[in-house]
């Protein structure tokens, strides 16, 4: 049986390793995937720490990565829709029997040489787009595009903030900017995170620790305050800052997961006010994956700038050390297999 490399979780112990596994093969209905990028996320970390765990993975060992392109190595029984070197981009995850999987956390991920997906859980990659800006789209680019556009339902000319100006926050700046949001805010207690929202359409980044935010934002506003908060870093005093500086009927919308508690300090002024706490996880990658592509291709949004570096798939436990700790503040790193 043909082996291939994967960096496989043991998640009882959470130890990354990079081991042998055999070279899946495709079933029917399914496809197998030479992988050519792999984006390394923030969750990735979270599961390696132990702050995220598999919900729905059988067994206690899984390959990592949701942010995978690549090109079409064999198709299984009865998939017609697909040939072999076709470029792709595989979804963050499938729906089986109504249940959202998750890719890379609760069945086998593109932290390797291979990749199975389902045959309806990929999209065609235009050749004008290469793997690595391909590959971060799920998850990195679409969950903010799912959060403002859906979730959030950002309409031009509304005012929003963004806390957190990290891997899915600097891109949440670049589409709210396409979609005509204004003042776009971004609070980040990074400057250097700051300054990278304000080079990529941010009219305002401030210090979540300024005394004079909420005058700021006031001040941006016309005193009315932000239509829409989004939580990128899932952070409770996030939360609250955010719910402060809000306009009435405004929205916070909670990207960053976090398991602490949420509270509301004013349940009278919020109520009043008709604000809206929402949650948002993911995106609905059929619809959000060939927009996003749409707009890279027609030159409305560049991702050139968020592939911070490239490392071989060996060297994986190097790109989450470097995303954990932060060093050189990169946007997204990307193992090439």
């Amino acid at each position: 049986m043909e082996q291939m490399l994967a960096a496989r979780l043991h998640v009882p112990s959470r130890t990354l390793r990079i081991e042998e596994v055999a070279k899946p093969e495709p079933g029917p209905g399914q496809v197998l995937v030479k992988v050519e990028a792999a984006g390394v996320c923030l969750s990735d970390v979270h599961l390696i720490d132990g702050t995220l765990t598999p919900l729905l993975l059988p067994g206690d060992t899984v390959t990592l990565g949701h942010e995978v392109s690549g090109t079409i190595a064999e198709t299984g029984p009865g998939v017609t829709r697909w040939t072999p070197g076709q470029r792709v981009v595989l979804y963050a995850g499938e729906v089986r029997d109504g249940v959202t999987h998750t890719r890379g956390v609760d069945y086998d991920g593109g932290w390797a040489e291979y990749a199975l997906s389902a045959e309806d859980a990929l999209v065609e990659l235009p050749g004008t787009i290469p793997f690595d800006q391909g590959a971060i789209i799920p998850d990195a680019v679409s969950t903010p595009w799912g959060a403002i556009t859906v979730t959030g339902a950002v309409r031009p000319a509304e005012a929003v903030g963004v806390w957190g100006a990290g891997g899915l926050g600097v891109h949440a700046v670049q589409l709210l900017r396409a979609v005509g949001a204004c003042p776009i805010v971004a609070v980040d207690p990074n400057p250097t995170a700051r300054e990278r929202a304000l080079a990529r359409g941010a009219d305002l980044a401030l210090d979540p620790a300024d005394p004079a935010l909420s005058e700021r934002i006031g001040a941006a506003t016309g005193g009315a305050g932000l239509a829409a908060a989004f939580d990128f870093a899932g952070v409770p005093a996030v939360r609250a800052q955010a719910l402060s500086v809000l306009a009435p009927k405004g929205r916070l919308v909670l990207v960053g997961l976090t398991d602490q508690p949420l509270t509301v300090a004013d349940g009278t002024r919020f109520s009043y006010l008709q604000q809206q706490i929402l949650g948002h996880y993911g995106s609905d990658m059929p619809v959000a994956l060939p927009q996003l592509l749409a707009l890279v291709q027609g030159g409305r949004v560049d991702f050139s700038g968020s592939i911070s570096g490239e490392l071989p798939l060996a060297r994986a436990a190097e790109a989450v050390e470097r995303l954990e700790s932060k060093a050189g503040d990169p946007i997204r790193l990307i193992l090439r297999p």
